[in-house]
């Protein structure tokens, strides 16, 4: 008899909100982001059991919570506050598209957020902490019934200015972190990547995953190095939650194949990187929601074909 195995289990904490995008080619008006949204939808192109866990507002159509469910992504998780009024971004981008200005947030409902954990994800084989405040994180980590076996936390440079003692908790108790060059130069006062991810290390994180945006990500593991690019695209439309994009891609195959070797996460990276470029194609979440299994494979043998190449050494 074939032993059935259990689908892995990713737990998802990040926002769930209505971004408000201009970028050069266009405004996009009030439409469905935040960093759990843009990391469940990547992640549902694995096969796992996942959720996230967030908060929303009465505002917060039931459209938008089919999306969930239609990705087979499980809201038990979601709060949604009678009368208050779900997270709001709205931003602007440069010409070049890598600069942005945040010209609106409300936290909303976000302010006051107290995670509360499904009982079925308490055992989650990956925990993916999504970009939010360090003690909203730790509250997450506090619930677990077992330590996940690969605990992901994707940060940035607000909690480093702001919230530095709390945020260096976190980053103890985590098995991989995902942040950009510039903040890994932030957190360790360093300026190459390869002494800022030693010293990462030191923290706690036994991998350190440095996103360079459409130049690629790095992955560190002590004196173990990973490079993978990014695909060149024709046209980049939309930026937003591409990095968020990359950390669902990234979970969503770990906790897929339940394999955290070093060889396990270079593919992941290699996962990530090919569905955050797809993210870029079009407003938001456009893009994801209707994406397809074969357009996601068809791109990846792309990435293959971008990165193999056969050398003899004479």
């Amino acid at each position: 008899m074939h032993q059935i195995l259990e689908m892995g289990k990713l737990l998802v904490v990040g926002s769930v909100a209505f971004d408000d995008i201009e970028t050069p080619f266009g405004k996009s008006d009030k439409i469905l982001g935040g960093a759990g949204t843009f990391i469940g939808l990547a992640a549902s192109q694995f096969n796992v059991d996942c959720s996230v866990v967030s908060v929303v507002g009465e505002d917060f159509p039931q459209e938008y919570l089919d999306v969930f469910t239609d990705h087979n992504i499980d809201i038990s998780g979601i709060e949604i506050v009678k009368g208050g009024k779900t997270f709001y971004w709205k931003g602007k981008y440069h010409n070049d598209l890598n600069s942005r200005d945040t010209l609106i947030t409300e936290l909303n409902t976000m302010a006051d957020f107290n995670p509360i954990v499904p009982e079925a994800f308490k055992d989650a084989d990956v925990l993916m902490l999504g970009n939010l405040h360090p003690n909203i994180q730790i509250g997450v980590i506090n619930q677990m019934k077992l330590r996940p076996k690969l605990i992901i936390l994707d940060t940035m440079n607000f909690w480093m200015d702001n919230t530095l003692p709390e945020l260096m908790q976190v980053i103890e108790k985590i098995d991989v972190i995902t942040i950009n060059d510039e903040e890994a130069r932030q957190l360790t006062g360093e300026y190459s990547l390869v002494k800022a991810a030693a010293k990462i290390q030191d923290m706690g994180p036994k991998y350190v995953v440095v996103k360079k945006g459409e130049h690629g990500a790095l992955l560190f593991n002590k004196e173990h190095i990973f490079f993978a690019p990014a695909l060149p695209l024709e046209e980049v439309f939309d930026p937003t939650g591409a990095g968020d994009t990359f950390a669902g891609g990234f979970s969503g195959y770990l906790a897929e194949t339940k394999n955290i070797s070093f060889e396990s996460l270079k593919n992941a990276i290699i996962h990530g990187s090919n569905l955050a470029s797809f993210c870029v194609e079009k407003f938001g979440t456009e893009r994801l929601i209707k994406l397809q299994k074969d357009e996601v494979d068809d791109r990846l043998l792309q990435f293959k074909d971008l990165t193999q190449f056969n050398i003899e050494l004479t």
